[in-house]
């Protein structure tokens, strides 16, 4: 009786141990990224993301992305804002322009939290490409280049996913090294 008890026991703990595991802590911008804090809470902490912090204030989008979710984010990082034509940014963040930066924000946004294992499975299902719908109601082009995760959107940038899975309490951050653009 008493080693049925401790197998018992032991299955538990391993199954335990395997699902701590599967929500790995990942790294981003110098930061530990906490499967258990939400998309906010760990964000805030990343150095690569502090123009993406600050967009999401400027949008009043905060309390959204501490929701319940799910949600998958492609997470551009400060670097891809820099990218864009110089002001954009600052022109963006004016109150005056909130509503096509909250357009832009949830174009990065899918409902529901679909890992790179899900999307390499809907793309094999699309043959070689998945049409992700946005929160903002625009859509997303997945696609592979080898190993690597790409994400077209509407007006013709692509961005790779430099950083995948990123595990949040409500949903899944994946870092992209491009802001994608809906066609306004």
């Amino acid at each position: 009786m008493k080693t049925r008890k401790f197998l018992a026991l032991a299955v538990l703990t391993l199954g335990f141990c395997f699902t701590v595991s599967a929500q790995k802590t990942v790294m981003v911008g110098g930061a530990a990224m906490y499967p258990n804090k939400n998309i906010v809470e760990n964000a805030v902490n990343s150095k690569d993301h502090t123009t993406l912090v600050a967009a999401v204030k400027a949008a009043d989008l905060v309390e959204t992305l501490k929701g319940k979710g799910p949600f998958t984010v492609f997470a551009p990082t400060n670097e891809a804002f820099d990218k864009l034509p110089q002001g954009t940014v600052e022109t963006l963040l004016k109150p005056e322009n909130k509503k096509m930066l909250q357009t832009i924000l949830t174009y990065h946004v899918v409902a529901g939290k679909m890992n790179a294992s899900d999307i390499a499975k809907v793309i094999k299902a699309g043959k070689g490409k998945a049409v992700l719908k946005t929160v903002s109601g625009g859509s997303l082009t997945a696609w592979m280049m080898g190993k690597d995760l790409y994400i077209s959107d509407e007006s013709g940038n692509k961005a790779k996913v430099t950083i995948s899975d990123v595990n949040q309490s409500n949903g899944v951050i994946h870092v992209v090294d491009t802001v994608l653009l809906p066609k306004m």
